[in-house]
């Protein structure tokens, strides 16, 4: 058989119907990111003569495309069991700190995206991996997971309006008992992650669409008025040339201090996050050598690459390997087979691009908490009883969230780090590239909160 042949199933002990049922297993667990990404990156792309509706559809086509040829890259290029899409966390940096805090227009955001992946691809050709690794502190990379993971939570609970803003306390539970879209948020919420919890495939997609049947059935019922928990299932639209190429348009508006200190947050935090997710999810598979790292890890880092930089030109954020990979391996996939069935299926899901823009955020918002919630866990993998790594580990975890900037948490987690080990007497444990981003960064601080940043945008 060819395909046995082309992906090596004997090498790798597989055969065909285990990939396929891998493939699909992955693509039901994180297939909830082709309703997640539209509706965070529509709070920032706003394009003329087009409704927020029509972006979010427009936005779900440049999703499953990007995920698809990312996906197929790491199929017939890689030969690994990986899904890949843009991933959660950049997509909220994107949004929500980068268009609408620092007020950056969404095209140059965009060009950020592209630039990070060209810069992505080039490291990767040239095998830089090992030099970018040792580069960055151990605890910083460690708690960067779970620095995103509370900065994803805050974002979905206010979208939910379990989390609302207070003049005292600065944020508050919300009218939970009295407010529709808090009431059947916190049911969706439960419902989800008993859902997870029962190990049932696509658990949070599932808990996405019941959560949205519920408020379509309230309002069937009377129970709520009409417009209250939905918004009605559009007409059709695939046209995304409002998005696509925009990134050139971008480039017109770039500062280059600002712009490469976006660069640099895309880059880290993909970098990091791939070759985690590729390291942890290789475990699973039994691909790590007695060194325990990946062998030929520059391939799958490649095809992430050439992802982010396909989906920056098509008009999304940054694309990542997706920790969910790991439900198909579970499965017995082991092999590319098992990753082009997923971009298959990414294709496939076209025909459903409308019913993504018929989910309410505040349904798709679920996968935020949902997702927010299992990357904590990240967590255990630092030092806690070591000094040096739980200042600036705690550091990065604590400003992501609290500043709503995963820039700043990974700055003042880099810039710390010398600090506390001079202080504990452990001087010759930095090296000197990490006592360069730290003085980077402290100029990145001062650019950021002394108004020259805004002065020059």
């Amino acid at each position: 058989m060819a395909l046995a042949e082309f992906f090596g199933f004997d090498e790798h002990g597989t055969d065909l119907t285990t990939e396929v049922l891998a493939g699909l297993t992955t693509f039901l667990t994180m297939s909830y990111i082709v309703i997640v990404n539209p509706g965070i990156l529509s709070n920032a792309i706003q394009i003329e003569g087009y409704s927020q509706v029509e972006t979010i559809q427009m936005l779900a086509v440049v999703t499953i495309i990007s995920a698809a040829v990312a996906t197929l890259v790491m199929a017939l290029y890689a030969n690994r069991p990986f899904g890949q899409a843009p991933g959660l966390g950049l997509n909220a940096f994107f949004a929500f700190t980068v268009v609408l805090t620092l007020g950056i227009p969404w095209q140059t955001a965009l060009a950020a995206v592209v630039v990070e992946g060209i810069l992505f691809i080039l490291l990767t050709a040239v095998g830089a991996r090992k030099y970018l690794i040792e580069a960055f502190p151990e605890p910083v990379k460690f708690a960067v997971g779970s620095g995103i993971g509370a900065f994803l939570a805050i974002i979905g609970l206010q979208e939910m309006n379990i989390v609302v803003n207070s003049d005292a306390t600065l944020i508050t539970l919300g009218p939970i008992a009295s407010d529709p879209v808090a009431t059947l948020s916190v049911l969706g919420l439960f419902l989800t992650f008993a859902l997870y919890v029962a190990g049932v495939r696509g658990a949070i997609i599932l808990g996405i669409l019941l959560t949205t049947a519920l408020g379509y059935g309230a309002e069937f019922l009377g129970m709520v008025s009409e417009g209250t928990l939905t918004s009605g299932i559009p007409a059709p639209q695939y046209d995304i040339t409002p998005v696509l190429g925009a990134f050139i348009e971008g480039f017109e508006f770039v500062e280059p201090f600002s712009f490469a200190l976006i660069v640099f947050t895309f880059f880290f935090v993909d970098f990091f996050d791939t070759a985690g997710t590729l390291t942890g999810v290789g475990q699973v598979a039994g691909f790590l050598d007695e060194d325990g790292d990946l062998p030929e890890i520059e391939k799958p880092l490649m095809a992430d690459a050439v992802g982010t930089t396909v989906g920056g030109i098509l008009g999304t954020s940054t694309v990542t390997t997706y920790i969910e990979s790991a439900t198909g391996v579970e499965e017995g996939g082991r092999t590319g087979m098992t990753a082009l069935v997923v971009a298959l299926l990414f294709l496939v899901s076209l025909a459903f691009v409308p019913i993504a823009a018929a989910i309410p955020l505040y349904a798709s918002h679920i996968a935020l908490v949902v997702v927010a919630v299992v990357m904590l866990s990240n967590i255990t993998d630092i030092e806690w009883d070591n000094i040096t790594h739980t200042v600036p580990a705690g550091l990065t975890v604590l400003i992501m969230p609290f500043t709503f900037n995963i820039g700043y948490g990974i700055a003042a987690g880099i810039i710390s780090y010398p600090i506390v080990k001079v202080a504990a007497g452990e001087a010759a444990d930095v090296r000197p590239a990490q006592w360069g981003l730290a003085a980077a960064f402290v100029v990145y601080f001062y650019v950021q909160t002394s108004g020259v940043l805004q002065a020059v945008v």
